[in-house]
C-alpha cells in the first residue's frame, strides 16, 4: 500500500517498473510545479501525466505529491526523486552528448606509429591541432622503422601506422593507402668542410664516411641504388644504425654524412643556430612511398579514422 514504507534494494526501482518516462515527468514537476505545465513539457497529456504520477506512488511506495489551493506540492520523498531525476536527466543529455562526439572522432584515445619523417611533418601537426580542437582526444605516438611499426598493428598494440609494408608473405596481412614518396637530404654539422663548397660533387661526398642504417634498409636500398644509378660506388660506411640519436651524435663530432627524410633534415637544420646543415646537393634520393598501414579488413574507431584520414590529407610545411 502506498503508506507502508518498503526497504528496497539497490535496483528496486526498475525492477518494479520505474521507467524514462516517470523520470522525465518528476523532473519536469520540480521545475514547474504543476502537473499540466509538467505535461505540456514532456509531450503528454494532462491524464496521460496523472497516470504516470500514480504509478510512480505505486513503485515508490509512498505519496510524492499533494494537494494544495493552487495546485500541487512534491513531498518530501517526491522532491527527494525529482532532484535525483534531474540528475539523471542530465546525465543522460551528457551521454547523448558524448555519444555523438564519440561517433564523430571528438572523444577517445588513439595509438598510432609512424616512422620519423611523417612523424614530424603529419603526425606532429594533426595531433597539436587535435589539442586545440578536441582536447578530449588522447593519444600515444610510436616512432620506429616500419617492420617494427607493422609487428605492432598486427598485435593490436597499435591503430595504425604511418609506414611501409615489410618484404615477404606478411604483406597480405595489412592493407596500405598510399601517402607520398620520401625525399632524402644529406646532413652533415655545422662547420663541415664540405659546407665551404659553393657546388660540392657527388666525388666530394664519397671522401668521407656515411652513416646509415643497415644494408637490408629501405633508406640505404634508396641511397646505393642512386649512387649506383651515378656510376658510383657505395659510400663508405663503418656505422650502421636506425637510432637517430646515435646519428646525431655522430654527426656533431665527426665529418660523417647522413642521408636523412627531408623533413627530418630541416628541422634540424632550418634554425639559424642549429648545429646541423643541410648539404647544397640533390642527389634525386627518394624513398619509396609510405602510407597508411592497417590490418587487412579492420575497422578502425572512430577517433582513429577521423585521425588517419587527417593524417593522409594534411599538406606538410
Amino acid at each position: 500500500s502506498i503508506g507502508m514504507i518498503q526497504s528496497p534494494n539497490t535496483d528496486h526501482l526498475f525492477n518494479r517498473g520505474l521507467k524514462i518516462s516517470h523520470i522525465r515527468l518528476l523532473s519536469a514537476l520540480a521545475d514547474t510545479g504543476q502537473i499540466s505545465k509538467a505535461a505540456n513539457r514532456i509531450g503528454v497529456t494532462q491524464p496521460a501525466a496523472s497516470r504516470l504520477l500514480a504509478e510512480i506512488e505505486r513503485i515508490v511506495g509512498q505519496p510524492v505529491h499533494r494537494r494544495t489551493g493552487r495546485g500541487m506540492a512534491l513531498t518530501v520523498v517526491g522532491k527527494s526523486l525529482a532532484t535525483r531525476a534531474q540528475r539523471i536527466q542530465l546525465e543522460l543529455r551528457d551521454a547523448a552528448r558524448e555519444l555523438v562526439e564519440v561517433a564523430a572522432g571528438a572523444v577517445g584515445h588513439i595509438r598510432i606509429g609512424s616512422v620519423t619523417g611523417p612523424a614530424i611533418d603529419r603526425v606532429l601537426p594533426v595531433l597539436r591541432n587535435a589539442r586545440l580542437t578536441t582536447p578530449q582526444i588522447t593519444a600515444e605516438v610510436i616512432v620506429a622503422p616500419s617492420d617494427i611499426l607493422c609487428e605492432h598493428v598486427l598485435a593490436g598494440r597499435i591503430d595504425f601506422a604511418v609506414g611501409r609494408l615489410p618484404e615477404g608473405p606478411e604483406r597480405t596481412l595489412f592493407s596500405l593507402a598510399p601517402i607520398a614518396t620520401e625525399p632524402v637530404a644529406l646532413v652533415v654539422r655545422k662547420g663541415h668542410p664540405l659546407t665551404n663548397l659553393s657546388n660540392p660533387q657527388l666525388a666530394d661526398l664519397l671522401a668521407y664516411d656515411w652513416v646509415m642504417p643497415p644494408p637490408d634498409s629501405i633508406l640505404t636500398r634508396a641511397v646505393h641504388a642512386r649512387l649506383s644509378a651515378h656510376g658510383m660506388p657505395r659510400p663508405p660506411q663503418r656505422l650502421a644504425t636506425a637510432s637517430f640519436l646515435l646519428i646525431f651524435a655522430l654527426l656533431q663530432q665527426s665529418n660523417a654524412i647522413a642521408p636523412l627524410a627531408r623533413t627530418v633534415a630541416t628541422s634540424f637544420s632550418e634554425t639559424p643556430d642549429a648545429p646541423y646543415v643541410e648539404l647544397a646537393i640533390d642527389l634525386g634520393i627518394e624513398v619509396e612511398t609510405f602510407g597508411l598501414v592497417t590490418l587487412a579488413g579492420s575497422i578502425l574507431t572512430p577517433v582513429a579514422s577521423r585521425m588517419a584520414s587527417e593524417i593522409r590529407t594534411i599538406e606538410p610545411h
